[in-house]
């Protein structure tokens, strides 16, 4: 069974940075997009940043040149979000989704990041 685990969360004061990571267990074939959402308490959850398996990326308006994100060419085990510049309106609980070319969805469990001082 296939697990996504999210790491790299935590607290930081505005204009920080943080590196999110999502890892699987081992390598997984039939990937459409790797992504990252986030939802913030009282919001519909929404997609930070893309990346197919082509290589193709997007991003939300509200993260473009701040968010990047990458992921494990070599196993396609892994995927990446840095973040920089943080502000506090990107406080939520980040998740990790895998989307697959049979349209089935892979989630994680979501990590909290909050932008405070």
């Amino acid at each position: 069974q296939v697990q996504l685990v999210e790491s790299g969360g935590g607290l930081v004061q505005p204009g920080g940075s943080l590196r999110l990571s999502c890892a699987t267990s081992g390598s997984i074939f039939g990937i459409y997009s790797m992504n990252w959402y986030r939802q913030a308490p009282g919001k519909q959850r929404e997609l930070v940043a893309s990346i197919t398996n082509g290589g193709t990326t997007r991003y939300a308006d509200s993260v473009k040149g701040r968010f990047t994100i990458s992921r494990d060419n070599a196993k396609n085990t892994a995927v990446y979000l840095q973040m920089n510049s943080l502000k506090p309106e990107d406080t939520a609980v980040y998740y990790c989704n895998f989307y697959m070319v049979t349209t089935y969805d892979y989630w994680g469990q979501g990590t909290q990041v909050t932008v405070s001082s």
